[in-house]
């Protein structure tokens, strides 16, 4: 009761003086944006914070659109201060030009330690060189390539198109994004790790109690960054109760399942000891099963949560944009003409190349809905950004990537709209330059599963879209964002599925 209380006080406190000094000092709402982020003496941006967190994308989105550089300097007791940017040549400056004093930084690594430990996507200096040589020799092999064709053209015959083939005659309603996380969830653990967890299909009963965990873990560590004051967190974490309680439960089912994998590839005495990624790891005798466990948990959130999530806002921006759908059945018909294919045949690896007008709009549903939204750094010495914005040591520095995609300065007029022929010219998709298009991140930390990214959802939605009609329930309806580590959308994305 003691913790409550104590707890129950803080809140209070806090919560009354953002409200005194909110009505203290009100906003005018011609102004508020005008030079970024509203502040108050004592606890900064704290009160816009607290009404505007549950849509955070959004708020900061059109915070950013208002300045004249769409960088912002934000500011909230906890000694959370630091600039949000929505700049290309900002982005650029700090993933690359001046790469090293940059890195993840203590703050970032510790809110997401817990769950993702020292892992490739938490970790900075020596520890993240390691783990990037180590994986990048397993991404630039060719047989990685066939493994990947390989995995993902059995997952969508054997079991993909027989679920959606069944909803259809049985006119069932089915979650699209669960079953699109569970299909990337199979197809990262079989490329990265040589198991199959059988997630999609079959039973799949430990990865399905696995997947659970996973995405409660996500989005409870990612809430770390929501609350009002960190010292909150940390109390629910040191007494054990609340959210944190919720989150410890989640990762130690996240790590044994993790366990589980690990020593199911140390025990198989196999001759290639290099066949897979983790295999890799493992072969270095100095690294431990914690370490080991790290890599496994990260390279999950990187297979499964992202292209998941992307698939599920292109299918649904689909749904309302059938002019698109017949542009791509029109390409899929085209390339099954010139090759020689019958309907329902699996594409080459060069045929999915050949799809520009899929790979522009996927690119475009990655432009207005990332998987990775938001990215933080952190400054280790003091600096001047490109368009004149002061950085303080230690201070954060995040790029938006959401509002990057909904910038006029970038994308022009048109930037909210849904246009996969920006991305064409001559009827060949185009390379954006990845600092004004940061979906794969940028710089030396650039993604390295970029172009297997793009193999699993061309190979899925080619698949799907000339099999299937997807009808999206309430299609009118944006999807409300999940506040998690990924871009998910919350409750799910309800369909209907009809065979052509």
């Amino acid at each position: 009761m003691e913790v409550f209380s104590l707890q129950s006080l803080l809140l209070l406190f806090s919560v009354s003086l953002c409200l005194y000094l909110y009505a203290l000092f009100p906003s005018k709402k011609k102004t508020t944006n005008d030079k970024g982020f509203k502040n108050y003496p004592i606890v900064g941006a704290l009160p816009e914070f607290i009404r505007n967190r549950h849509r955070f994308l959004d708020w900061t989105t059109e915070t950013l659109s208002h300045c004249p550089s769409n960088t912002a300097v934000f500011r909230r007791p906890g000694k959370v201060h630091g600039i949000i940017t929505a700049s290309p040549l900002n982005v650029e400056y700090f993933l690359k030009t001046n790469f090293e004093n940059y890195p993840k930084g203590d703050r970032f690594i510790g809110l997401l330690e817990d769950f993702l430990g020292r892992g490739i996507f938490n970790s900075d200096g020596e520890l993240w060189r390691v783990q990037r040589k180590t994986a990048s020799y397993e991404f630039k092999t060719k047989s990685l390539r066939n493994f990947v064709m390989d995995n993902v053209e059995v997952e969508i015959s054997t079991r993909l198109v027989p679920i959606l083939a069944k909803a259809s005659k049985t006119k069932q309603v089915l979650d699209l994004q669960d079953i699109l996380e569970r299909f990337a969830f199979d197809n990262i653990c079989k490329v990265a790790f040589n198991v199959d967890p059988a997630c999609l299909g079959g039973d799949g009963t430990s990865g399905g109690e696995f997947m659970r965990a996973f995405e409660d873990a996500a989005t409870l560590s990612s809430g770390r960054f929501m609350y009002v004051l960190p010292l909150f967190w940390k109390i629910n974490k040191f007494f054990n109760i609340g959210t944190e309680k919720k989150l410890k439960r989640s990762i130690q089912i996240v790590h044994k399942f993790a366990d589980e994998i690990i020593q199911c590839r140390m025990e198989q005495k196999t001759e290639k000891k290099d066949e897979d990624l983790l295999s890799r790891f493992i072969g270095k005798d100095k690294n431990s099963t914690e370490f080991l466990r790290d890599i496994v948990t990260s390279f999950i959130l990187a297979g499964r949560d992202t292209t998941s999530s992307a698939l599920s806002w292109f299918f649904w921006l689909l749904s309302s944009n059938p002019d698109v759908e017949r542009n791509i059945l029109k390409e899929l018909e085209t390339i099954r003409s010139r090759n020689g294919k019958k309907m329902g045949d699996t594409y080459s690896f060069e045929e999915l190349r050949d799809m520009h007008y899929l790979h522009a709009a996927i690119s475009e549903t990655l432009r207005l809905y990332p998987p990775v939204p938001v990215d933080t750094k952190a400054c280790k010495s003091d600096d001047v950004l490109p368009d004149g914005t002061f950085v303080g040591k230690e201070w954060f520095v995040t790029y938006n990537a959401y509002a990057m995609g909904r910038m006029e300065s970038i994308w022009g007029k048109n930037c909210r709209d849904f246009m996969p022929e920006r991305w064409l010219e001559n009827g060949i998709c185009r390379q954006e330059s990845t600092f004004k298009f940061p979906v794969f991140h940028a710089g030396p930390r650039i993604c390295l599963g970029k172009d297997m990214a793009y193999i699993q959802m061309k190979s899925i939605a080619a698949s799907v879209i000339e099999r299937f009609e997807i009808d999206v329930q309430n299609k009118e309806m944006c999807p409300e964002h999940l506040l998690s580590l990924t871009l998910r959308m919350k409750g799910g994305l309800q369909v209907e599925v009809k065979e052509r």
